[in-house]
């Protein structure tokens, strides 16, 4: 993974970087190391014992939980608005998921035993980080809740939404396929539903690419699933964008 010189390689475009009081900064900005997080990039798989924390800028990183047979399902997101590998500082050092680059990007990495002693040294830095956890578990939840009561077509909306809050643009660069592994159906219901919503001028999908051609009739297609995860990462979170 080497360095690029794109606005992403600001640590501060990550919402939980910039949130950091003066202090704490300095002693964060020289232990960041920047990484490029390519498309399909694992970052560990189930089990792997957790030796550094990722904080994306720009790429997305789907959290997976993977079945005995090989098939999975994604059970959360995380972009520029958090950080991958809660398990370091909970105190559970690996986890059953996988964590792959759904979107690929760029993002900064922290050793696992800095995090650590940041952890237990700062109260403001534990208070971030567990409102984040707290603000992910909702996403973990509400998403079970969404795969068992509603349709492939509102969850393909909630996921849409969901990355495009992650972008700084309007366009996805993803196969009916990848989607399909990440919400845990079949490809075919994903062709499906992306038609609907290509019919319905709300995307426009082409050669792998997903353009979102209207948010706003998105939102109102999806079910409440959508609402109830961003509503309460901007009661939980600081406000921030990216550049």
């Amino acid at each position: 993974m080497t360095p690029s010189k794109s606005p992403a390689a600001n640590p501060r475009n990550n919402q939980l970087l910039a949130s950091l009081s003066d202090a704490d900064w300095l002693r964060w900005k020289d232990v960041l190391e920047i990484v490029e997080l390519p498309l399909g990039f694992v970052l560990y798989e189930p089990g792997d014992f957790i030796t550094s924390m990722v904080f994306p800028t720009s790429a997305i990183v789907s959290m997976l939980y993977v079945m005995e047979n090989g098939a999975s399902a994604e059970i959360a997101v995380v972009g520029f608005e958090g950080l991958v590998g809660i398990s370091i500082f909970m105190g559970g050092e690996s986890t059953p998921s996988r964590a792959v680059v759904q979107s690929a990007g760029m993002g900064f990495r922290l050793p696992a035993q800095f995090v650590k002693d940041e952890f237990n040294r700062s109260h403001a830095v534990m208070h971030l980080l567990l409102r984040f956890t707290q603000a992910l578990i909702t996403q973990m939840a509400q998403t079970a809740v969404c795969n068992r009561h509603h349709s492939v077509d509102k969850q393909l909306c909630r996921w849409l939404l969901l990355s495009l809050d992650r972008l700084s643009g309007n366009e996805l660069v993803m196969t009916q396929e990848l989607i399909a592994n990440m919400l845990g159906v079949r490809r075919e219901g994903v062709t499906e539903g992306a038609l609907k919503l290509q019919d319905a001028g709300l995307i426009r999908y082409s050669h792998g690419r997903i353009t979102i051609l209207d948010r706003l009739g998105l939102e109102k297609r999806t079910c409440e699933c959508y609402k109830v995860v961003k509503q309460e990462y901007d009661r939980l979170l600081p406000l921030a964008v990216p550049d």
